[in-house]
C-alpha cells in the first residue's frame, strides 16, 4: 500500500456563510433592528476577544455575490468551543435575520511533507525556525490583509491520474514545485490551509488573505498550470470578501461601505473593540487587544466557567449579555424563565413588595464572585473601572465584601446590554474568579443596591443578622449573605440562594419578611431593587 503521511492536527476551523433577510429586516420595527445590531455586535466582539475559549481567533467579513452575505470565521481548540459558539450565536436577535447558506469544518494539520525529523524524532529535531513555521501552521493568527478568498478542494482519485495512487516521494516533489509558485506572492498572500477530510465534503479548506483582491486571483490562476493542481485538483465553489470590525455591523446593514474607516469604541486596555477597524483610522487587526493586551489578560477572557455577564434581570431573554459556556441565555435549564421572572414581581406586588423593574429595565449588569483577597481584588477592579468611567455607558463598577462567606462580588452596571458583555470579558480575568450570579443551581434572588441610611448602617446590619438566623432555619434555604460596598458601607448587596422558587417565596409571604420590609421603608435611602435568577 502507498504509504500515507504522517500529520499533526492543530485548531479546529469553521466558516460559517451568513445571509441576510433583507425583506424581514425591512419590514421589522426600528427597535427590533437596534436590538439585532446591538446583539450581534455584541456577539462578535466576543468572539474577536476569545473570551469564550482559551485560545483562537475569529472574524468577520462581508461576502460578495449572491452565494453569502456574511462570513463568521472562527479558529478554536476543539470542535466543542465551534459547537458552542454555534449555538450561541442562535440565540442572539441578529439570527433571526439570516439563514445559514454553508458551513465548512476542518482542522489545521502539518504533514510529513514538510519535515520527516518532526515527526520521527519530534520539535526537539528541528530548528528554531522550522518551528515557529510548524507553530504558525498549526495555531494561525487571522492575517492582517482586509480581502479573503475560501474555497475547499480535494486531490484526484480519477482512473488516470490518482493522487492517493502516488508515491510519497513524487506526492513530496509535487508539493514542493507548488510551494515554489507560491513563494513569488510571499508579502503578498497569507494562507491557511486546514484538513477537512471525514469532517466535511471536500479534503481541504483553503483560505487565502491578501490587501489587494487581484493578488488573490493571480496566485490561484499561476496555481492551476503547476502540475499539483492542473492534473490532481478539484475544487469546490469559491467565496471573496472583505473583513470589517463588529463595530460596523450597523452600517453593513445600512448598505453603507465597510470598513467605515471609523475609530472604533475602546476597550478598557485603550484598544479599539471588535478586532480594529481596517480603514486608515480604525488600527490593524494585531492591535485589536484580543490576545490579551490589557493589564488584566481580558483579551484573552474566557467564560468557560460561565462568568459572563447578564442583563439586570438575569435572564438576558435573548443573549443581551452572550456570555461564555454555561452562560445559559434563558436560565440553567435553558427554558426561557422570562414569564417567571413577571410572575415572581407580580406576586410580590400583591404583597406589597418593590421587585424593581419588570423586563425593559434601561441598565445591565454583570456579576461575578471571586475568593481573592478583597484588598487585591479592589486594586485590580479599580484600574478596570478607571477605564470603564470614559463611556457614557458606563454607571457603575464596585466590589463588595461578604460578611459571612469567604467571597466577595464584583458588581458592573451599564447603559447596555453589549457594553455590560464586552466588561464582563474583562472582568473573567480578574483573580479567583469561581462564578457567575445565576449560574448555582436552584433558585437565587439578590437585592442590590440596598442603600441604607447613614444613621441606620449599623442598625441595619445587625437586624439582617437576626433576619440570617430565620433564614437559616426555613426550608429550602442554601445560603444568604449580606455583602457590603468596599468603599461605601451603606452601599450593600444581599445574595440569596434557595433550593427553589417557591422555598424563597415562603419567606417573602412571611410575617417576618412584612415587617422588614416596613421597617426597611424608615431606613433606606432608596427603593431596593430586587433581581431574580431562577
Amino acid at each position: 500500500m502507498v504509504e500515507a503521511p504522517q500529520t499533526a492536527e492543530g485548531w479546529f476551523s469553521l466558516h460559517d456563510f451568513r445571509s441576510i433577510d433583507w425583506d424581514a429586516w425591512r419590514e421589522a420595527p426600528e427597535s427590533e433592528r437596534e436590538r439585532a445590531i446591538e446583539e450581534g455586535e455584541a456577539f462578535l466582539k466576543h468572539r474577536e476577544l476569545v473570551a469564550d475559549a482559551d485560545d483562537g481567533e475569529s472574524a468577520l467579513f462581508s461576502v460578495l455575490g449572491h452565494k453569502a452575505d456574511l462570513l463568521f470565521l472562527h479558529f478554536r481548540p476543539s470542535l466543542d468551543d465551534l459547537s458552542a459558539i454555534e449555538r450561541r450565536f442562535e440565540d442572539t436577535a441578529l439570527a433571526k435575520f439570516t439563514e445559514r447558506e454553508t458551513s465548512y469544518v476542518s482542522v489545521t494539520e502539518v504533514s510529513g511533507y514538510v519535515s520527516d525529523d518532526y515527526f520521527e524524532e519530534g520539535a526537539d529535531a528541528v530548528d528554531e525556525g522550522l518551528r515557529r513555521y510548524i507553530e504558525g501552521k498549526l495555531k494561525p493568527d487571522i492575517p492582517d490583509e482586509e480581502y479573503v478568498s475560501f474555497y475547499p478542494m480535494s486531490k484526484r482519485r480519477g482512473e488516470e491520474h490518482n493522487w492517493y495512487d502516488l508515491e510519497f516521494e513524487e506526492r513530496a516533489e509535487l508539493m514542493a514545485g507548488h510551494g515554489e509558485v507560491g513563494k513569488e506572492y510571499a508579502g503578498k498572500i497569507k494562507q491557511v490551509i486546514a484538513s477537512s477530510v471525514g469532517f466535511d465534503d471536500h479534503e481541504w479548506g483553503v483560505t487565502l488573505f491578501g490587501a489587494d483582491p487581484t493578488d488573490i486571483k493571480d496566485i490561484v490562476y499561476e496555481m492551476r498550470f503547476d502540475p499539483a493542481s492542473s492534473r490532481y485538483g478539484e475544487f469546490g465553489d469559491f467565496y471573496v470578501g472583505r473583513r470589517f470590525p463588529p463595530t460596523d455591523l450597523d452600517a453593513f446593514l445600512a448598505g453603507e461601505p465597510v470598513p467605515t474607516g471609523r475609530v472604533p469604541e475602546r476597550d478598557s486596555a485603550g484598544h479599539p473593540h471588535g478586532g480594529g477597524g481596517h480603514g486608515d483610522e480604525g488600527g490593524h487587526h494585531g492591535e485589536s487587544g484580543h490576545r490579551g493586551d490589557d493589564a488584566h489578560g481580558g483579551g484573552e477572557g474566557h467564560d468557560r466557567s460561565g462568568t459572563g455577564g447578564g442583563s439586570a434581570h438575569g435572564d438576558h431573554p435573548h443573549g443581551d449579555g452572550d456570555g461564555g459556556e454555561g452562560d445559559h441565555p434563558h436560565g440553567e435549564d435553558g427554558s426561557d424563565d422570562g414569564g417567571a421572572d413577571e410572575d415572581i414581581r407580580g406576586e410580590l406586588a400583591d404583597l406589597d413588595i418593590y421587585a424593581g423593574k419588570p423586563h425593559g429595565e434601561d441598565v445591565y449588569a454583570t456579576v461575578l464572585y471571586s475568593e481573592a483577597d478583597t484588598g487585591e481584588l479592589f486594586d485590580e477592579v479599580e484600574g478596570l473601572r478607571g477605564n470603564f468611567d470614559h463611556y457614557g455607558t458606563h454607571v457603575k463598577t464596585a466590589v463588595y465584601e461578604g460578611r459571612h462567606t469567604d467571597r466577595a462580588a464584583v458588581v458592573s452596571i451599564w447603559d447596555t446590554a453589549s457594553a455590560a458583555e464586552t466588561a464582563a470579558g474583562f472582568l473573567s480575568e480578574l483573580p479567583d474568579i469561581v462564578a457567575r450570579a445565576g449560574e448555582e443551581s436552584g433558585f437565587g434572588t439578590m437585592g442590590m443596591f440596598y442603600t441604607v441610611k447613614p444613621d441606620y448602617q449599623t442598625e441595619f446590619v445587625e437586624t439582617f443578622d437576626d433576619v440570617g438566623e430565620l433564614l437559616a432555619e426555613m426550608d429550602g434555604h442554601v445560603e444568604t449573605d449580606l455583602m457590603v460596598n468596599t468603599e461605601d458601607e451603606n452601599d450593600m448587596f444581599i445574595a440569596s440562594q434557595w433550593n427553589a422558587k417557591e422555598d424563597a417565596m415562603a419567606f417573602f409571604r412571611s410575617d417576618e419578611f412584612s415587617e422588614t420590609v416596613q421597617w426597611g421603608r424608615d431606613v433606606l435611602a432608596d427603593r431596593p431593587r430586587h433581581v431574580f435568577l431562577a
